[in-house]
């Protein structure tokens, strides 16, 4: 929960908070037990002396004092009906017994499904879909809290919203997945059972644990249309992924070639670079790789010399993957690096299998003042060496298979070896020979697969990619043209990044080596006379169709009259590729459906800042290209989730939040069990567990979906990254309670005959309740623009503000005096508080709702309906609050400001020391409100033309028009006075220089305008004012002390 100045509230604040709630409630106990018992005496005295004491008292204790528990407690409600609520509010908000019911009844009333042929305008959302095999993360969870917020408000709004779930089948992190499960129970890997019963294996799978993520969705509250569900590798899914590919491929803009690529020697796969993990390395370290017993070394470069020819002795070449060696092709100098100029045109030999290495000279790559100068060059094994390869026409070779080990190309002493033991084989060679030159720590980066672990390699392979160039023209184009801007990126400053990302754009490998996935629907023509047989030999020979059988046509027409067989390509598309045509394939695309057709393109793109590239401009490219438009019309990106002291969540740091953990709280042994149930490692365990004991020592509270979703979007202000302090929802949560004890206050005061009036007048209202419905316009108002430009913070804090600082600490304590002892002079103004009361619960919880949709819903069902208007079923579907003209009074706010100000303390006398009439007479007219919210026992008010200051109080300077005196408790404390006084004349002393010389600055009247010269003029006068004040004040404090001495 945040203080009035912004800051979070600490442990302390709420624990303040807590016992000050405490005193309330206790207070309230009080008065009912006096109620009680003066309604025991009338009885008494009503039965008479001889009636029997214990009996009346019995009688009396049932009529007023006795509750039944279950008047409290809410009926059970069969799935999916409108909840059954308790006769009496709870006196405690419980998440729990909130949150429940609630959802099943807004599902089944279809209160989420859109319809493509409404007449309101459309908004749509669709929810980037997460990976089947996974829970609930915080991740998640923030994606839904806002996209949530945005689709109930716009709902709310009058417009036609669709908000479309859907999973990811996640090619790499499902496979892996059910191959553990396979080797687990059954000790079998997939190559043992084969593609087709393994493929078998992970749809039974997904069928039985697919669904978890979307049915926790539902925890959180998310609208989303359930009517619309998909996966991306169900029918229609598939068929929209096999027609862009032949569409893009027939275009010119699909080919296949021979590159580097990321290789998983685990997975036995390319991987994405998003898929790549760097991990820095600052000298000799070991590491676990899979598949080994033992570490292997990193963070060594290793030197050794290779033997020149024609007796020109050697050149000494450094490494820090000495195995690569075996692949080396040529070594590079630089053209102008004199000590080699002998060797231009020369070769080495190599050791190991006597293949002559040319000596390139290469001023792009080599940089003669690092090392020796001179450098190894493995084109089939490093992205840099590669395009050396190119430059000079170097020979490729592949020294790996695909599980990592040396092939025959590396030679009959080290084949079939693992990479790293063949790392220190080679070396241990290289030393045999005499050409080993040493080693030394070196700093480097190494990448590791996020999926397996694996250390990646750098693999020359035959991939399919996407001709990338001309869609990334256009997906910049449209986003960075400032007088046709087709697409808004949000927050502005990632426009920078998405121009610098396309503007230098790779073609795109789409191709994997896995069994799960989109098949690849190209088929492989082998020819009777073919020389050679393998599969993709000869790149010509490849078929691009969406089924067999149009593959078989094409093939027959290509090579008439002659025998062929078909294969088709067993790789699989990359998941991002089906991923990038969700905002088509989701509304029916390829076909024209009626959704398509409504609903594309999509209103907002709402996702994390870390797939901008790798998804967002995807998206855009493949929805310009096969769409015909751009997928969404803003992508706004938000934040990155880090825990309370700014690191990445990991499990191994036991940081990891599980949202349900926080909506339905768990123990700090609940905490840790979730760990012990992981794959942790003995020392990783300890540390996460220590780091779980350290951030939660009582495990976590209890909190609510609502209170989450709040503090989620709350936090969205912080830049790139949300620094996730759990506290914080606990703050929110124990606000809710807040919330839930005013509503229950207001449910009091308006009675259970009270039937609100069609409209409202505040004009007529007294000045307390025009002074709330102005302030609720301003927060319709501020929070309405903040939705619309996307300050979902903003906005959070808006409605937070309205209910916590003016609704609940001011409105309730001001009208407080018109319902005590419900005096006959405060008729009038007891209605018209009523009306404001339920004017301001009835808007402020649909004001709220898109941000708390279950503590709004319940509580706005139990608000009495007004005359004549037809009742929305659900507060979900009705209007969003919108600004209203003639419910802002201006004067009354900044009355209401003037009466804030005024210094608050527990029953004492105070003195409103007035600068003018005016003043005086506002004062003077709202003494009630005053007196109740400063808690004063007596208001006096004085006119400095007419009155002297009064002694012996303390004084707090509201404005230059206003001081308020208050009659201490004792003697005074005339020092801390003075020194309050003196700090005071300091800071006008401050800010009287700086204007001033601001104002003396030469040309300051004929080169600032005249409005901006009367402003500063009028701010040094209230300066000089206020400063005399004190000089009078400080002169008043003396002479009273002069006085008591």
């Amino acid at each position: 929960m945040s203080q009035p100045d912004g800051k979070p509230e600490t442990v302390e604040d709420l624990e303040r908070k807590k016992k000050k709630e405490e005193k309330a409630r206790e207070k309230e106990l009080k008065k009912l037990k006096a109620a009680e018992k003066a309604e025991l005496a009338k009885l008494k005295a009503q039965q008479g002396a001889n009636a029997p004491k214990k009996t009346a008292k019995k009688n009396i204790k049932r009529d007023v004092g006795e509750e039944n528990p279950e008047d409290y407690v809410d009926p059970e409600t069969p799935l999916g009906e409108k909840k059954r609520l308790s006769s009496q509010m709870a006196k405690q908000y419980n998440p729990s017994a909130v949150e429940k019911s609630w959802y099943a009844w807004w599902e089944k009333s279809s209160f989420f499904v859109a319809d493509a042929s409404s007449p309101k305008p459309p908004f749509v959302i669709v929810l980037p879909p997460p990976n089947v095999t996974g829970a609930l993360h915080i991740g998640h969870a923030l994606t839904s809290a806002i996209q949530d917020t945005i689709i109930r408000w716009k709902r709310m709004s009058g417009y036609n919203t669709l908000w479309v779930p859907g999973v990811d089948h996640a090619g790499i992190a499902t496979q892996v997945v059910v191959e553990k499960k396979l080797m687990r129970e059954r000790h079998l890997t997939r190559h043992d059972v084969g593609r087709e019963k393994f493929v078998s294996e992970v749809w039974k799978w997904k069928d039985e644990h697919g669904g978890t993520i979307l049915r926790q969705q539902r925890r959180l509250g998310a609208s989303l249309d359930w009517s619309r569900e998909c996966f991306t590798m169900d029918e229609r899914r598939s068929r929209a992924v096999t027609e862009a590919f032949v569409r893009l491929y027939k275009d010119g803009l699909i080919y296949r070639d021979i590159r580097l690529v990321n290789w998983d020697c685990i997975l036995r796969t390319a991987i994405s670079d998003i898929e790549v993990d760097y991990v820095d390395i600052k000298e000799r370290t070991l590491l676990k790789v899979p598949g080994y017993e033992t570490p292997a070394e990193f963070g060594v470069l290793t030197s050794f010399a290779y033997p020149l020819e024609e007796g020109l002795g050697e050149i000494v070449v450094a490494t820090t993957r000495v195995e690569t060696m075996l692949g080396d092709t040529a070594i590079a100098i630089h053209p102008d690096d004199k000590r080699y100029t002998n060797l231009h045109g020369k070769y080495a030999i190599h050791p190991f299998n006597g293949r002559r290495l040319p000596i390139v000279c290469d001023a792009i790559l080599v940089d003669p003042s690092f090392g020796t100068g001179a450098v190894k060059i493995t084109p089939a094994h490093d992205p840099n060496d590669f395009e050396v390869g190119k430059r000079h026409s170097l020979e490729f070779i592949n020294i790996f298979t695909d599980d990592g080990k040396i092939n025959s190309n590396g030679g009959s002493e080290f084949v079939g070896m693992p990479r790293f033991k063949a790392r220190q084989a080679i070396t241990e060679a290289l030393q045999q020979k005499g050409l080993y030159r040493g080693s030394k720590n070196n700093e480097m980066r190494l990448g590791l697969c996020s999926r397996s672990n694996d250390v990646v390699e750098p693999l020359i392979k035959p991939q399919w990619y996407v001709d990338c160039n001309g869609m990334a023209k256009q997906a910049l184009d449209v986003a960075m043209d400032a007088e046709d801007r087709k697409l808004e990126i949000i927050p502005k400053q990632y426009a920078a990044e998405w121009k610098r990302w396309l503007e230098n754009i790779r073609d795109w490998c789409i191709s994997r080596q896995l069994w799960w996935g989109h098949r690849i629907p190209a088929w492989y023509v082998t020819l009777e006379d073919d020389e050679l047989k393998e599969l993709g030999v000869y790149n010509d020979h490849w078929i691009v169709a969406k089924d067999e059988s149009e593959a078989r046509k094409e093939a027959s027409k290509k090579y008439a009259g002659r025998k062929f067989s078909l294969c088709q390509d067993p790789d699989v598309l990359d998941t991002w590729f089906s991923s990038g045509l969700f905002p088509l394939s989701v509304l029916g695309w390829p076909d024209d459906t009626e959704d398509l057709k409504a609903f594309y393109p999509t209103s907002v793109l709402e996702t994390g800042h870390d797939i901008l590239f790798f998804w967002v401009a995807r998206m855009v490219m493949l929805g310009i290209k096969l769409g015909g438009d751009v997928p969404f019309r803003k992508v706004y990106l938000h934040p990155m989730i880090r825990d309370a002291h700014g690191r990445k969540m990991s499990k191994s740091l036991g940081n990891v939040i599980d949202p349900l953990e926080v909506i339905n709280g768990v123990s700090l042994e609940g905490l840790h069990k979730r760990l012990e149930e992981g794959n942790l490692d003995p020392n990783e365990l300890a540390v996460a567990k220590a780091g779980q004991v350290k951030d939660f020592p009582s495990g976590i509270a209890e909190c609510g979906a609502d209170a989450l979703r709040f503090a989620l979007v709350s936090y969205t202000a912080q830049s790139d990254k949300i620094n996730l302090d759990i506290q914080r929802v606990v703050g929110y949560r124990q606000w809710c309670n807040k919330l839930w004890n005013a509503v229950r206050f207001a449910m009091s005061k308006l009675g259970d005959d009270y039937v609100p009036p069609v409209e409202v007048h505040p004009e007529t209202m007294p000045f307390s309740c025009k002074w709330i419905i102005s302030v609720m316009n301003k927060a319709i108002l501020k929070t309405v623009s903040s939705l619309d430009s996307y300050e979902f913070s903003d906005a959070a804090t808006a409605v937070y503000s309205w209910w916590q600082y003016q609704f609940c600490d001011v409105f309730i304590e001001a009208i407080k005096p018109y319902f005590t002892g419900e005096d006959p002079t405060f008729s009038s103004e007891r209605n018209s508080s009523r009306e404001a009361l339920w004017l301001c619960l009835e808007t402020g919880l649909r004001l709220l709702h898109p941000f708390m949709p279950f503590v709004t819903e319940e509580l706005w069902q139990r608000l009495p309906s007004s005359l004549g208007n037809q009742r929305k079923e659900s507060i979900m579907i009705c209007d969003y609050p919108s600004y209203v003209e003639y419910w802002t009074n201006e004067r009354a706010e900044l009355e209401m400001d003037l009466i804030e100000s005024t210094h608050k303390n527990e029953r004492l006398p105070a003195y409103a020391y007035c600068q003018n009439e005016e003043v005086s007479s506002i004062i003077k007219s709202h003494e009630l409100e005053i007196v109740t919210l400063a808690t004063l026992s007596s208001l006096e008010v004085l006119l400095s033309d007419r009155d002297v200051a009064p002694a012996r109080c303390a004084f707090e300077n509201v404005n230059e028009n206003l001081k308020v005196y208050l009659k201490v408790q004792g003697n005074l404390n005339a020092e801390a006075e003075r020194e309050k006084i003196k700090n005071k004349m300091e800071e006008i002393q401050k800010q009287q220089e700086k204007l001033k010389k601001t104002m003396n600055v030469s040309g300051y009247e004929q080169k600032v305008p005249l409005h901006i010269q009367e402003d500063n003029a009028a701010k040094l006068a209230k300066l000089i004012q206020e400063f005399e004040f004190f000089q009078k004040e400080n002169s008043r404090l003396d002479a009273e002390l002069m006085d008591n001495n």
